[in-house]
């Protein structure tokens, strides 16, 4: 692993529930990157085809037969060209990716990050362990599995998707598998969450003692004329609370408007050591005499077949 990356924050807006296209526009970004000399690139919460942001502001009943029929159709399954297509962008790029995706698994959709690391091999696709508020309209639910951490080509990395960074065991059970790069998703175009993202990412970076890559959607006009005269006043275009933060809370960038566009910064992992001297959260400042977290690592199914 390198003394020190680039790494880069990808603050997009989908092409609104049109998987093909979206998925074009994260290959052309991610070879950008590559070419600008990141080596770790972060997309935001289900950028592939987009975030149910109908449950909002839309009865559950109309959303059946339209928006969520669209999602479906266009959610991404693990075997898919498109994955394929990110694995080959970020294998050119020489840049690893992390993507947000809506994963269909049978009759089921997920809150998904797809990781990819620089050789465009899939590392995993983790899941978001509880869909909040209005998401359990539309998604399922992770389990153990998705507390997983990643080796990947720059460092230790964990992710965890948008209010699941509001619980401390899910964070600690990531944190404690020795992360040093912790990738954060959120949707975008939700003001009245802002400064729980900036409060969540850079109390995660001082806790865990590690570098958070933190990329919001973007929520455009476009897309909020699609749920018609029900979200008028309800939703407003934006999603510029993007950011990169180090390993004491500092933030290394952030954007300078409320859009489109890519952070870049550079991760420099002696400041890893430096927070770790003072603070390290799972070594000298532990007391695993007192308080311990137990986390199960499996992937349920609701059948058991014995036979003989």
């Amino acid at each position: 692993m390198a003394v020190s990356l680039l790494a880069a924050a990808a603050q997009l807006a989908p092409v609104f529930l049109d998987r093909d296209a979206s998925t074009e526009k994260a290959c052309m970004t991610i070879a950008e990157a590559g070419k600008a000399g990141a080596r770790l690139i972060v997309f935001p919460e289900t950028y592939l085809p987009g975030y149910p942001y109908w449950n909002l502001v839309r009865d559950p009943f109309t959303n059946k037969r339209t928006f969520f029929r669209r999602l479906f159709d266009q959610a991404v399954t693990l075997d898919s060209p498109t994955v394929k297509l990110l694995s080959d962008a970020a294998r050119k790029a020489k840049c690893m990716a992390v993507v947000g995706i809506n994963e269909r698994d049978g009759g089921t959709l997920y809150n998904s990050q797809l990781i990819i690391d620089a050789n465009g091999e899939v590392l995993g696709c983790r899941r978001k362990l509880v869909p909040t508020h209005h998401e359990r309209m539309t998604w399922g639910r992770g389990d153990g599995v998705d507390l997983d951490i990643y080796d990947t080509s720059v460092g230790k990395l964990g992710a965890l998707i948008c209010f699941e960074h509001s619980n401390p065991l899910y964070r600690y059970a990531v944190q404690a598998q020795g992360e040093q790069i912790h990738v954060a998703n959120w949707p975008g175009g939700m003001p009245w969450i802002d400064n729980i993202i900036d409060a969540a990412v850079r109390h995660y970076a001082f806790e865990g003692q590690c570098f958070v890559i933190s990329t919001t959607g973007v929520l455009t006009q476009d897309i909020i004329d699609q749920f018609g005269e029900s979200a008028r006043g309800k939703l407003q275009p934006g999603g510029g609370c993007s950011a990169i933060v180090a390993p004491g809370g500092k933030i290394l960038a952030k954007p300078e408007h409320d859009g489109e566009t890519v952070l870049y910064a550079e991760l420099d992992f002696d400041s890893i050591a430096d927070m770790k001297e003072m603070v390290d959260s799972i070594g000298h400042y532990a007391r695993p005499d007192v308080v311990q977290l137990h986390l199960t690592k499996t992937r349920r199914s609701p059948l058991i077949v014995t036979t003989g």
